[in-house]
């Protein structure tokens, strides 16, 4: 089935799993889905993930993605996940104009000239881009 907004089918699909309190849910890959659940696990917001390949005639490439649970309330650490740039209405800030979710405390991710990356690093390297969604 066509996805007219990949990035929030893969949000979606991860608010869904963890409403639900699945371990593991699998999204279908693309670069852009890859690049943004590295960063997630990098900040520490999942448990592992692998991408799985498919192999023969047909399919698509899939990503595995852990989910990770606080260990004595067994509640998901991510707590909200939301799309800013949508495709009818892209939301792109500069170096100095980047968002701090939750008072830096929470993640947005960007796309910027240098790939896709946290706020935290795009400040460092004081580029701005579009900014395709926030967590915490």
């Amino acid at each position: 089935m066509a996805v007219s907004d990949p990035i929030a089918d893969l949000l979606t699909r991860i608010r869904n799993a963890q409403l639900a309190g699945h371990r593991v849910v699998d999204i279908p890959a693309s670069k852009l889905k890859k690049a943004i659940t590295e960063i997630l696990y990098e900040q520490g917001y999942i448990l592992k993930y692998k991408f799985e390949e498919k192999t023969g005639k047909g399919g698509q490439d899939t990503i595995k993605i852990a989910l990770k649970y606080d260990p004595l309330t067994r509640k998901p650490v991510i707590r909200e996940l939301g799309r800013i740039s949508k495709p009818g209405l892209r939301q792109y800030a500069k170096a100095g104009e980047l968002p701090r979710i939750i008072n830096g405390l929470g993640l947005a991710i960007i796309s910027t000239s240098h790939g896709v990356m946290s706020d935290k690093k795009a400040r460092e390297l004081n580029v701005g881009g579009e900014i395709l969604c926030y967590v915490y």
